[in-house]
């Protein structure tokens, strides 16, 4: 088992992998630990444990992690192992992983899996695999502008202020997409593979990340009033019920970009920075295993 671990995580979460590294060890579990050095280097890592024979590789971290280390695992047998250490870890919470230490060792060592079958995103930055999400419109831009110190800080706190900061002077420009073919606009598209957003928080109840396909949620409604109401609907768990807010099955989606001009949108995938659109996005060629 290798664990891929990037060291400038927080205190706090370094304390979590070292008391998840020590149940392992106490269980009798050989472990290589490898650490990431730069953005895409956790997928060049799992690349080469995966062909060097790894049975299981871990990704200690958010979901931005885990996206990368999945995308070094796409097309081998090797399954990915999950320590949360992220600020919303929705993945997580998705799959119904443990947070304690001791059941996260406990469920590495047993290796049972599920399936997962991720996403692809292309565009002119290239190839992006998501394991829950890509965003476009105001979630978007509050993570392209996020200061990572602040949200080493506050946590999911940071993404409220800069959400607060973000409406005061966002537009709202209508995204242009094309559903499976279909011509669609929306304030807001969100691309689900997960039926969960932002944490524990139910958005698209139809997803199932087991299988092909995703739930695009459309945000039809453009302004601040319907943003703040979104904003308060998620912690409730009202936000499948927000006004304004309808969903639609697909396989294939191309999101082009502003409507009016057709000008590049911020995107988001698993809550990292994931370029500008025009994206198109498809299911991965294979599911990969993940350990639960």
């Amino acid at each position: 088992m290798i664990v891929i671990f990037n060291p400038t995580a927080g205190r706090r979460r370094a304390s979590l992998l070292w008391r998840v590294l020590d149940h392992l060890v106490l269980n009798g579990i050989k472990l290589e630990l490898a650490e990431t050095r730069h953005a895409g280097h956790a997928t060049e890592l799992a690349r080469e444990a995966a062909s060097g024979g790894k049975r299981i590789v871990v990704a200690a971290g958010g979901d931005g992690t885990i996206a990368e280390v999945a995308a070094g695992l796409a097309g081998n047998a090797a399954s990915l192992g999950i320590i949360p250490l992220g600020t919303a870890n929705v993945l997580a919470a998705e799959l119904g992983l443990p947070h304690a230490p001791r059941e996260i060792a406990a469920a590495l060592a047993f290796g049972r899996a599920r399936v997962l079958w991720p996403g692809i995103a292309t565009s002119a930055q290239g190839q992006r695999l998501f394991v829950q999400m890509i965003g476009v419109g105001l979630d978007a831009l509050v993570v392209h502008h996020l200061p990572l110190g602040l949200k080493r800080v506050l946590g999911r706190g940071a993404y409220v202020l800069q959400t607060m900061a973000e409406i005061a002077r966002y537009d709202f420009p209508p995204v242009s997409l094309m559903i499976d073919g279909e011509p669609h606009t929306a304030a807001s598209a969100v691309i689900c593979k997960g039926r969960l957003y932002g944490g524990n928080y139910p958005l698209a109840l139809g997803a199932d990340s087991a299988r092909p396909g995703f739930q695009v949620a459309l945000f039809e409604r453009g302004g601040v009033v319907p943003a703040l109401i979104s904003g308060a609907a998620l912690p409730l768990g009202l936000l499948p019920r927000a006004p304004g807010l309808r969903f639609r099955s697909a396989t294939t989606i191309d999101i082009l970009g502003d409507s009016r001009n057709n000008s590049p949108l911020a995107a988001q995938a698993d809550g990292d920075r994931a370029g500008f659109t025009p994206l198109s996005i498809r299911d991965a060629e294979s599911p990969i295993h993940v350990i639960i």
